[in-house]
């Protein structure tokens, strides 16, 4: 009797295990490699333990063969994956509307290391990518992100078969939709650089000697500077509601 009770348990924790496990390793703000391994693991057990009574319910007769233990641990971690990966999806907007930004103000030369792309990227990108994680952790929305974990359990229960073309469907539609919010975030941007480009154009045929480079690029990078200290509030609770939004409409019901 202790010996089932022991293995059922141990398996309803791997299981559960598994899908937060790789949720919370590509999750913002927790899959970055300047956090060690060891306190992202306590972290996914801590909220491993949490979440046992929530979704035990839900979890399946234990397979009787090691290939179907195998292929439904796997399972478990395709969905965590699929989970964290939204969320990364979702916050490539401000990757996307920094380098826009970058690019528009004659800063995209200006490479600095992306703690949250785990790359090289424009240094507004770089900014925005953080700025977008503090916000997450400052406004709570991360206990949406762990919310959409234990939501999920109600839409992909453990032992049921995984759709996944309705998964690559989603995927593709948000990076589509965080892309498309991007280009929105810098419209001021682009509305500014324009203009700008035009009348740097009409000086040029007018003053023909006049050193364009050497003029008008510092001005073009103060002048989108001031405009990015305007815009930066307007950009981050945009973006902030497009992510509650988005990602509650995906798991919260």
């Amino acid at each position: 009797m202790l010996r089932e009770f022991l293995a059922i348990n141990a398996f309803g924790f791997f299981l559960t295990f598994a899908r937060v496990g790789s949720a919370i390793i590509l999750l913002p703000g927790l899959s970055a490699s300047w956090i060690s391994v060891r306190a992202r693991v306590a972290i996914a057990l801590a909220i491993t333990l949490v979440s046992i009574p929530m979704v035990q319910h839900t979890w399946p007769a234990i397979p009787p063969t090691p290939t179907e233990l195998f292929l439904l641990l796997a399972g478990e971690i395709f969905v965590g994956a699929f989970i964290g990966t939204i969320g990364m999806v979702l916050i490539t907007a401000l990757q996307a509307a920094g380098s826009f930004i970058a690019l528009f103000s004659s800063l995209a030369n200006a490479l600095v290391r992306d703690p949250i792309a785990e790359s090289q990227s424009a240094l507004t990108a770089g900014f925005l990518t953080t700025a977008g994680v503090v916000m997450i952790f400052v406004t709570n929305t991360h206990h949406t992100l762990l919310q959409g974990v234990l939501a999920s359990y109600s839409t992909f229960i453990p032992g049921q078969v995984v759709f996944d073309g309705d998964i690559a469907d989603t995927v593709a539609k948000m990076v589509s939709e965080s892309f498309n919010l991007g280009l929105q975030l810098t419209a001021p941007f682009l509305i500014v650089a324009l203009t700008y480009y035009v009348g740097l154009g009409l000086l040029n045929r007018l003053m023909p000697t006049l050193p364009i480079f050497f003029v008008g690029l510092p001005v073009q990078i103060l002048l989108q500077m001031a405009v990015f200290m305007v815009t930066f509030a307007g950009i981050m609770m945009t973006f902030m509601t497009f992510f509650n939004d988005k990602y509650q409409g995906l798991f919260l019901p």
